[in-house]
């Protein structure tokens, strides 16, 4: 399989029907699509709200809170794998389909998850399940044991710093750092949000940093590129113009259709969710631990700086522009205001990908991404993989060729990505009996 082939397979075909009819029902009242089930319809509806919350703690509302909830109210009823919080009692007769849809609504009603805005599109999908009260009960339950779990905004602070590789705020803008409280929310299944800090970034006089460094000066400067937006692009040009939009919902969207693909019924497909959604929200508390932690310079920082790093081999350019600051983004986009060490949407792609190859005990699965929605122009998509790991390594390159991070960032936060899921997958939502680790025991596909 080609990955920057232009052509769209059949299946990748009615994924972008589905996603058309999807946005159209959106816009005209919900309805769902023909081809998912109440998990990943429920899903998409949530990542389609406008979240209270801005930045990447969205996930762990929409995501995580919802998502988790699903999962709880399912299980409740299948009772075949462990929930997050406590069970609520059900006797195995009930719909699965209306808890998990009781559930998703009471979660995504809260406004604290979405604005208030979007409730009447929210009760016109939960009309069909309305009258199940046994199972209202059940879902409610275990929304409000989730809704007991959010995290509030906290403190909204790193100091700059001084000096070599010191983090401050980024041109044009010069913002002071976003989503600082992520360093100190806590976590949800690691014990602490330094649980999984890596080692320090390499000195800057090291051989690594000389070489990532020239890398990025290169790869990512605007010079680089065409100089106008459009189609077709430069290999690079394309895949950096794709992996720079909403990650955790390209990778959400991308665990649906998988899901679908491989013809999951509700529990696993509730179970999966959830699960990516936990490792996600897990590694973004480890990944803002890191950046706080280390303070560590943005290339912007590096290339244009007046200090002297003490590298012979680190030429400055004051007039260097990154990628992303070019015309093929919207206007005003900028490096992101906080530090580079270690990279966001590597890390959430490196949980998202071990929870799906731990859960398919497999990196060998095809499947597609697509991109955001927005005015940027991609000339590929979706993306084709034939393994988790293929769009791993597109997300590392992509950051690079933005000019946002340093190779070491982007591989050092796959790897504490991979270290959160790990621990995530071993310690929550696991199998209740030998044998039932997704082996869709049970799971009765046909529950609507």
């Amino acid at each position: 399989m080609n990955n920057n082939a232009p052509h769209v397979t059949a299946l990748a075909r009615a994924r972008a029907a589905a996603a058309a009819s999807l946005a159209c029902a959106l816009v005209a009242g919900w309805a769902a699509p023909a081809s998912a089930n109440v998990v990943t319809e429920w899903n998409a509806l949530a990542w389609s709200c406008t979240p209270s919350r801005a930045g990447p703690g969205a996930v762990m509302d929409v995501g995580l809170l919802a998502q988790v909830a699903v999962h709880d109210a399912v299980q409740a009823i299948e009772k075949r794998y462990d929930t997050y919080k406590a069970a609520v009692p059900a006797n195995g007769s009930e719909s699965k389909a209306a808890a998990a849809a009781a559930a998703a609504y009471r979660v995504l009603s809260d406004d604290r998850v979405c604005n208030n805005s979007f409730q009447p599109t929210l009760d016109a999908a939960f009309a069909p399940y309305a009258g199940n009260s046994a199972e209202i009960v059940i879902g409610n339950a275990a929304a409000d044991a989730m809704l007991a779990e959010y995290r509030p905004v906290g403190a909204q602070a790193f100091p700059p710093g001084t000096g070599v590789g010191a983090w401050v705020p980024t041109p044009p803008a010069n913002s002071a750092v976003n989503f600082a409280y992520l360093a100190t929310t806590n976590p949800f299944v690691m014990e602490e949000p330094w649980s999984f800090r890596p080692g320090p970034p390499p000195a800057v006089t090291s051989a690594r940093y000389t070489k990532d460094y020239n890398e990025v000066m290169e790869r990512g400067s605007a010079l680089s590129h065409p100089s106008t937006p459009g189609c077709p692009a430069p290999a690079d040009t394309d895949l950096a113009r794709f992996f720079a939009g909403n990650i955790l919902l390209q990778w959400n969207q991308a665990m649906r259709d998988i899901a679908i693909d491989r013809q999951l019924g509700i529990g696993d497909t509730a179970r999966l969710l959830a699960l990516g959604n936990l490792a996600a929200s897990d590694a973004l508390i480890a990944i803002w631990d890191s950046k706080g932690f280390y303070n560590f310079w943005r290339p912007i920082t590096a290339i244009r700086t007046t200090l002297d790093d003490g590298n012979p081999s680190t030429a400055t350019d004051a007039n260097w522009t990154p990628f992303l600051s070019s015309t093929h983004f919207p206007a005003n986009s900028q490096t992101p205001p906080y530090p580079d060490y270690v990279s966001g949407a590597n890390g959430v792609t490196g949980a998202f990908t071990t929870i799906l190859q731990l859960f398919f005990k497999s990196d060998h699965v095809p499947f597609e991404m697509y991109k955001t929605p927005g005015p940027v122009a991609i000339c590929t998509n979706p993306r084709l993989y034939r393994k988790f790991s293929d769009a791993a390594e597109e997300v590392v390159e992509a950051r690079i060729i933005l000019g946002i991070h340093f190779r070491f960032a982007d591989t050092a936060a796959r790897t504490l990505g991979t270290r959160v899921a790990w621990n995530v997958f071993t310690n929550a939502l696991r199998p209740r009996h030998p044998g039932w680790n997704n082996g869709h025991h049970g799971d009765d596909d046909h529950d609507d």
